[in-house]
């Protein structure tokens, strides 16, 4: 063999290792992910939708839905690690450019992750979770035999229907959108016009749920951190609220015990008293725990919380208002979508490595806000998932939000300049990443919603917690009288 073809041979040989090391890599993060997610499914999941005494066929439907949202939440688990992921890589290659063990982490294997997480996500979006929501409320076509392909076959139907109702209203808006002759043309070109353009109203969406949840929920963080944490005395007066903790256990422990001896004409209710005493004891535990705090807990641990809490939104607050200064000097500051990852040459921060891991904690801060502002406002408070009692369609409805919150967190972080990172595959293909008043509008709107809410949340606790310091919200309120006597107030 001549040694030009054995150089070819070596480098596809190398190529095709390459590949398979790649492959595995890929195969090895998300069976991880895979089980980290199952495990928290089980942990939320209503354990009477998949047991197998009413109704195998019932049973064996929510499994296979379960794992279908068990690979939904894999993978918006995968979009939140996607960016920070790639930029501590990037940061690895720069300190270790020519280590052996680190020679898996290229700009091949990032790039691929990236294309996997983007085609995941939206088939998971468009295609798994109608499926398993049809398929849990699916029963077969009348006069079919039952079992579960009949199911199945009722379930493909109503998704190809809705696929195609869906595709027409796409068609429709495009072609009201564009106004002219190329916007109107038959669905010859789905693949490369009507997808894309349905991929980008999605990202559009997902990034606008992202600015109404995250200023929510970097004011409400304060209030999270402050139920989890212990005060000090000076705001918060445990001996006292332990005390009336233990009166009322008390109390509702000797009308149970007094319920069997009462007369048969008193009405009273045993289980709302069995469940107003578990309650009340709860509550006595968690107090107990947290009166046993340590002071170094009670008086540190606090304020250092609340500290980093404001230091974090303040510092979110001023890189987006940077970046709007930026957006008006410098056309190089717009987010922007790159085909090839070049990592390990310049650090995508210009303090270096601390910068970078900065970075990295703002979009983990940011996507923690975003989630509890979504959980704690009026309209999807009703998804909050409970321990050992979701049930399925409230799991699927889970899954499918935390999806379009986490796949649309790299192209919020670019876009309100959080990283320099550009965006990769096709990420970068949204045709409204270009319109600099949408990304300028979006940024300002960030900042301010974001100060408001932080502005008016921070003055309510503080407020508050003056009033409880100083015992003010023990003196009794002031009783208007009406001036006729004839009528009550």
């Amino acid at each position: 063999m001549a040694p030009v073809e054995q150089d070819a041979l070596a480098v596809r040989e190398q190529l095709f290792h390459e590949r398979v090391r790649e492959c595995i890599i890929c195969a090895l993060l998300f069976a991880s992910l895979y089980i980290l997610c199952h495990f928290i499914i089980t942990h939320f999941k209503k354990h009477t939708d998949f047991t197998a005494v009413h109704d195998d066929e019932d049973a064996a439907v929510n499994r296979i839905a379960l794992g279908l949202c068990t690979f939904t939440l894999a993978v918006a688990l995968g979009a939140v690690l996607l960016l920070p992921f790639s930029i501590i890589s990037n940061e690895v290659l720069l300190s270790f450019p020519q280590n052996y063990y680190i020679q898996w982490l290229n700009g091949s294997l990032i790039h691929g992750l990236w294309n996997l997480v983007f085609l995941f996500s939206n088939m998971s979006l468009v295609f798994l979770m109608p499926f398993a929501y049809f398929f849990t409320e699916s029963e077969g076509f009348a006069g079919s035999k039952k079992g579960i392909m009949a199911r199945v076959y009722e379930t493909s139907v109503v998704l190809l229907l809705l696929t195609l109702l869906v595709l027409g209203m796409v068609w429709v808006a495009s072609a009201i959108v564009g106004n002219d002759a190329a916007s109107r043309q038959s669905l010859y070109d789905l693949w490369e016009y009507y997808l894309p353009y349905l991929y980008s109203c999605l990202s559009l969406f997902g990034v606008l749920l992202l600015l109404l949840c995250t200023p929510f929920g970097l004011s409400t963080m304060f209030t999270v951190t402050g139920k989890l944490l212990v005060k000090p005395r000076l705001l918060e007066d445990l001996d006292e609220q332990l005390s009336c903790t233990r009166f009322e256990e008390a109390a509702v422990s000797h009308r149970i015990r007094s319920a069997g001896k009462a007369s048969c004409w008193l009405n009273l209710d045993m289980e709302m008293l069995r469940e107003q005493f578990f309650a009340i004891r709860s509550k006595r535990r968690k107090l107990e725990l947290r009166h046993r705090a340590s002071p170094w807990q009670r008086n540190l641990g606090y304020p250092l919380a609340m500290l980093g809490l404001l230091a974090l939104t303040g510092i979110s607050v001023l890189i987006v208002c940077f970046h709007v200064l930026e957006l008006l000097l410098d056309d190089a500051a717009m987010p922007r979508g790159i085909q090839d990852a070049s990592l390990g040459q310049v650090s995508f921060s210009i303090f270096g490595s601390f910068g970078a891991a900065l970075q990295v904690v703002l979009i983990f801060y940011l996507m923690l806000s975003s989630v509890v502002g979504f959980y704690s406002s009026p309209l999807f408070t009703r998804l909050l998932p409970e321990r050992q009692g979701t049930p399925l369609t409230k799991i699927i409805g889970n899954c499918v939000s935390l999806l379009v919150l986490s796949s649309a967190l790299p192209v919020f972080s670019r876009t309100l300049g959080i990283t320099r990172f550009d965006l990769l595959g096709d990420f970068g293909r949204f045709n409204w990443l270009g319109n600099f008043y949408i990304v300028f509008l979006y940024n300002m709107g960030f900042a301010g919603l974001t100060t408001l809410c932080l502005v008016k949340r921070v003055s309510w606790a503080v407020q508050a917690e003056l009033i409880r310091a100083f015992g003010l919200h023990k003196l009794p309120l002031p009783v208007t009288r009406c001036r006729t006597h004839s009528k009550p107030c």
